[in-house]
This record gives structure tokens, C-alpha cells and sequence, in this order.
């Protein structure tokens, strides 16, 4: 399959693997070329170049259908395949010549799962955390794999380590925070906590990955939208978490968008005025439906409130 997806879609978060990062020498330390060293970056860049090349080769397929010229799609994909044949022989090749290049497999086996090898992938994975334990991304890596296919608990081990090897790196606590919150039972027996208890962890995990990229607009919304399935509703933390993610959308579409989930919030808490009033900002045509929907659950809202709503009050 020529499909590539990253990060991985999980629920409606996302679960990022981290790809290795070259080592480079400094001004004040220079390093001498190694020729392995290159010989690796040179890999890492012939992948980039091939991934490049399908998500091109795609997009003009796609526009070719469009436009009622599309070719055939076996033709597309052997071409493809074709094109990361090379890469995979490549690495293949520089593995069979330095089999404990932990960065090398770390790398490959994201080629792999990419290229939908997830079995490939795994295999590089752990290889790579046995020649070097001491590196992050494979513990996260893996740990991504558990968290899909299980056991999850072992995923919450494996993204503790990495987090205790890195602690710097906010895509480990993003992707710990986003399985803590989806696997929830597993969270409870792991940690011996409460369903509350493991909505605050999760929670946290999140505020530390936005302490850490303030400006991550998607972290910044994935952690807003946790929200929506803890109850009862927190709406002041709710609403804070939106309104931050808001300050950071990047054009009036992501703008929109954050206006109707603080909209439907309002909804949920209860303040309809609110409500009403971010709605009523929204003018992109791509949420006309889900605007029409809101506009109705507040219609309705107004028509028959609950025992503690009055049209036109609500709480925050």
C-alpha cells in the first residue's frame, strides 16, 4: 500500500512517532566527517526525498481524476512501490553493513510503518532499543505500537521511559496523556487510581507538553477536546483550554472552528447567551452543518430548558 499516514491517527488525538535526530558537530566541538555518519544522513535523505515524491505523485493523481484524465491506480502503485523498494534495499543494505546502528533502525522502522509494514517495524524498533536503551524515540515508538495493539499497559511503561530518558520532549507527554485518556479501565488498574484521578493525569500530561511548545496549535486542541468526555463537564477549565487554543489558530478557519467548540461547551454548560454569541461569529462555509446543528440544540435548549436553565441564563 502507498498510503502515508503520520503521525498515526488514534480516536480523535494523535499519536506521533519521532523519527531519530541526526548528530552534528559545533562550532566550539567540530567533528571530524565520519563516513558511516554521512553515509546515514545521506539514507535519512534519499526517505525524505521518496516520501516527498509519493505524496506528490498522489496529489497529481488526484488532480489528473478531477480533471477526468486520471490514470489507472495498479500503474500509480507500482510506481510507488517501486520507489520505496530502493529506499527499503537501501537500508537493508546499510544494516547488513552496520547492524548496530541504533538511529539507522530507529529510522527504518519508521519507513516501515509508514509503508504500512507495522510488523517490520516493530522488529526494527526493538532491535534498535537493544543496541541502545539509552534512546527515547524507540521506547516511544513501541510504545505506540502497544498502545494500538496491546497490552496497553505496557505502553504506558514504555512512554514512562522515555519521558524519564527525555524530559524535554512534549511528544512523549502528548502521547502518553492521549493513551491515558483513551485507555482509561487500563489507566485505573495500571496506576491503581480513579476515573477522576486518571482525567487529571492525563490532564497534566498535557499542560506539561504545553509548557514545553506553548505555540502547538493541534496539542493545544487535542488537550482542549479531552474535555469532552470527562463529566461531570469542568467548564471553567474547559472554556480556559479553548479559549488558549483560539489565541493560537493560525487564520480564521481554525478561528471558526474553536468558536463553535466554545459554543457547544456554553451549550453543554448551560450559557446559552454565550452560546448564541459564538455561533453567531462564525461565517465559513465549511461549518454551515455543524452551525445549523448547534443552532438548533440551542433552539431547543431555549423551547424547553432543564430544571436549572432559564432561556438566557446559564452558568460558566
Amino acid at each position: 500500500m502507498f498510503a502515508v499516514v503520520w503521525p498515526v491517527a488514534l480516536g480523535t488525538l494523535l499519536i506521533a512517532c519521532v523519527h531519530p535526530k541526526p548528530t552534528t558537530g559545533t562550532r566550539s566541538s567540530p567533528i571530524a566527517p565520519d563516513p558511516v555518519e554521512q553515509e546515514y544522513l545521506k539514507l535519512l535523505a534519499q526517505d525524505d526525498a521518496a516520501q516527498t515524491d509519493a505524496d506528490r505523485w498522489i496529489r497529481e493523481a488526484g488532480a489528473f481524476d478531477s480533471a477526468g484524465a486520471g490514470g489507472s491506480r495498479e500503474t500509480l502503485i507500482a510506481r510507488i512501490d517501486a520507489r520505496f523498494d530502493q529506499i527499503r534495499k537501501d537500508y537493508t543494505g546499510f544494516l547488513d553493513r552496520h547492524p548496530n546502528h541504533a538511529r539507522a533502525r530507529l529510522a527504518y522502522g519508521s519507513f516501515l510503518n509508514e509503508t504500512r509494514d507495522e510488523a517490520g517495524a516493530v522488529t526494527q524498533w526493538e532491535r534498535a532499543r537493544e543496541i541502545d536503551p539509552t534512546n527515547p524515540a524507540a521506547w516511544n515508538n513501541l510504545a505506540n505500537h502497544y498502545g494500538h495493539r496491546g497490552p496497553v499497559k505496557k505502553a504506558f511503561e514504555y512512554y514512562e521511559r522515555a519521558i524519564e530518558l527525555d524530559p524535554g520532549e512534549p511528544t512523549y507527554l502528548q502521547n502518553l496523556a492521549t493513551t491515558t485518556y483513551l485507555f482509561r479501565k487500563d489507566a485505573r488498574e495500571h496506576y491503581g487510581i480513579t476515573e477522576q484521578e486518571v482525567f487529571d493525569r492525563a490532564l497534566e500530561l498535557y499542560r506539561r507538553a504545553l509548557a514545553l511548545d506553548p505555540e502547538n496549535f493541534p496539542l493545544a486542541t487535542d488537550y482542549a477536546q479531552t474535555f469532552y468526555g470527562i463529566r461531570p463537564l469542568r467548564t471553567e477549565e474547559a472554556l480556559r483550554a479553548w479559549n488558549q487554543a483560539l489565541k493560537l489558530a493560525h487564520d480564521q478557519i481554525e478561528r471558526d472552528g474553536i468558536h463553535l467548540h466554545i459554543a457547544r461547551i456554553q451549550l453543554l454548560s448551560g450559557d446559552l447567551e454565550q452560546a448564541r454569541s459564538h455561533i453567531g461569529i462564525v461565517t465559513n462555509q465549511m461549518y454551515q452543518t455543524l452551525k445549523e446543528r448547534l443552532t438548533r440544540n440551542l433552539q431547543e435548549k431555549e423551547t424547553n430548558p432543564t430544571p436549572t436553565e432559564a432561556p438566557g441564563t446559564g452558568t460558566n
